[in-house]
């Protein structure tokens, strides 16, 4: 799990530092909205085919937070939901 996101200085890259140490840089694929929440999707740095989802709060004018989704049913929903997101933009 994440413990820590640091936005870099350009707004599309952040490092989410992990609890065991290891920092990775992620390209902001975009926030989309799921039963009322704002959600994140990231996209590692480092090659893989991985996407990462956490929940998205912003917290200032310039700045946010994003949070683990705990509750394993809604991380399901959101992520269905990101999906279904990605498959309406490829037609």
């Amino acid at each position: 799990m994440a413990e820590n996101k640091q936005v870099q200085n350009e707004e599309d890259i952040i490092t989410l530092e992990f609890d065991d140490g290891v920092d990775l840089e992620c390209e902001i694929m975009g926030i989309f909205d799921y039963d009322g929440n704002e959600y994140i999707a990231l996209i590692p740095l480092d090659d893989s085919d991985d996407v990462y989802i956490y929940g998205y709060r912003e917290v200032g004018e310039d700045a946010f937070e994003i949070l683990d989704i705990l509750d394993d049913e809604l991380f399901g929903k959101v992520v269905a939901e990101f999906e279904a997101i990605m498959a309406e933009s490829e037609e």
